[in-house]
């Protein structure tokens, strides 16, 4: 069991600068650029790290800033925004989000880069390694869930995660790092320990990697923790897994093409949870910060960061009132989830847990929300939102346009309003190969 009482640390959580007045007149956009002639640089792209925080909105993006309290490091590198509808739907999931982001082409919600005919479409990351660079996956879902899956599988529905593992080492991915262990069967593992790989399964064992041109990490059975209740765990930050995989990768001259996720955002907003989604935002933007260090060394790496889609409809401000209340949710050390896992059988000890959680001293009324609810989990997550001020139209997705963010050469390209299916495009062309 976690520490009742934990020591408070801020987050340094994303937060996007999205203002209509950012794309005219004296913009954030050309602000940046004057900070870094390097966005408007036509040089060829040696490397391209494609990172995705899943669920990620302006929403979210101005509640992390106001949560943090100054700029992200993805703040000064806005440069547009994408529309996410798929090919049926205005709203989108992740694999029809993602097969557009990886493939070019917009396809039916639940499936993973097919078009809605059923053909197999190629993907940056498959047209990559043809033109002889490396290529990476890292994900705090399982390795194979939708978002990582659309850039080297192949399946009608999302749900087939056995049948996606195979294709991510027949697709030659040469790093391959989250959870999902269980749809890794033993001979595949073998199979892929023959071929060169070395594989991993734990923090340590990561950061006492040898010099390998090839590596799997598999560090749960299912997805990662949420970061929120990661140190309970042996598995790495997501930063870690992201160095880790900018390491292996940066060995070969040719290059590499790398997606990194922050799945569990997504996660949170389903959840309502809003101290999840500001605590795996922190984890996301410490990969940010590794990749951009990377790409400012390198300055032949393009650095491109966009959420697929929003999930759950976030307000900044909500319940009839004005203003936010973020900073209470610095205080919040542990997930919904969790706080209902720990509640007894009697239901007594519901002040307790939330207080040392939380900090939050609950009203009589609160109290017996959480015990009458169907889903206590879910009735802490909205009581702690109100305290904050974050609001929620619901649990699923939206459709509403997502922030688009960039740095190193050509990453003027991607600015504007864009569609998402132009980002495998513009990778192409920034990396010179070709695609399609």
């Amino acid at each position: 069991m976690k520490k009742m009482l934990k020591t408070k640390s801020m987050i340094f959580a994303i937060a996007g600068s999205l203002i209509v007045g950012s794309f005219a007149g004296n913009t954030s956009l050309q602000s940046a650029e004057a900070k870094d002639p390097q966005s408007t640089s036509n040089e060829k792209v040696e490397n391209v790290i494609f990172m995705i925080p899943d669920g990620y909105s302006s929403a979210y993006a101005t509640n992390y800033r106001l949560y943090k309290g100054k700029e992200s490091v993805m703040d000064p590198h806005l440069v547009g925004m994408h529309r996410t509808y798929s090919a049926n739907s205005e709203v989108t999931d992740s694999a029809a989000a993602g097969t557009a982001m990886a493939t070019g082409t917009k396809t039916n919600n639940g499936v993973i880069s097919m078009d809605p005919d059923g053909n197999k479409l190629e993907t940056i990351l498959q047209a990559a390694e043809k033109s002889g660079k490396s290529s990476g996956l890292v994900a705090t879902s399982t390795i194979t869930h939708a978002t990582p899956a659309v850039f080297a599988s192949h399946v009608e529905t999302r749900a087939n995660e056995e049948d996606i593992a195979p294709q991510l080492l027949q697709n030659d991915v040469d790093v391959i790092l989250g959870g999902g262990k269980k749809y890794f069967s033993d001979d595949l593992l073998k199979k892929a320990l023959k071929d060169g790989y070395e594989i991993v399964s734990d923090a340590q064992s990561l950061k006492n990697i040898d010099k390998t041109d090839k590596l799997i990490g598999l560090f749960a059975e299912d997805s990662l923790s949420p970061e929120l209740d990661r140190e309970i765990t042996d598995e790495p930050s997501l930063q870690e897994m992201t160095s880790a995989a900018i390491d292996v990768l940066s060995n070969d001259k040719d290059g590499f093409f790398l997606m990194v996720e922050g799945s569990q955002i997504d996660w949170a907003g389903h959840a309502n949870d809003a101290a999840w989604a500001m605590k795996d935002a922190e984890a996301f933007e410490e990969a940010v910060k590794a990749a951009l260090d990377f790409a400012k060394k390198d300055k032949k790496t393009l650095v491109v960061i966009a959420g697929d889609h929003d999930t759950g409809g976030m307000s900044v401000g909500g319940y009839g009132g004005s203003g936010a209340n973020l900073e209470i949710l610095k205080y919040v050390t542990a997930t919904g989830d969790y706080m209902a896992s720990l509640i007894n059988e009697e239901q007594s000890n519901i002040q307790e847990v939330i207080l040392h959680y939380t900090g939050i001293s609950l009203s009589e009324a609160e109290i017996n929300q959480i015990k009458q609810a169907s889903n206590p989990a879910f009735q802490i997550n909205s009581i702690i939102s109100e305290h904050a001020l974050v609001g929620w139209t619901h649990t699923g997705h939206t459709g509403t346009d997502i922030p688009v963010y960039a740095y190193g050469p050509q990453a003027h390209k991607f600015s504007g309003l864009i569609e998402n299916t132009d980002f495998a495009h513009l990778m192409a062309e920034a990396m010179k190969i070709p695609f399609k």
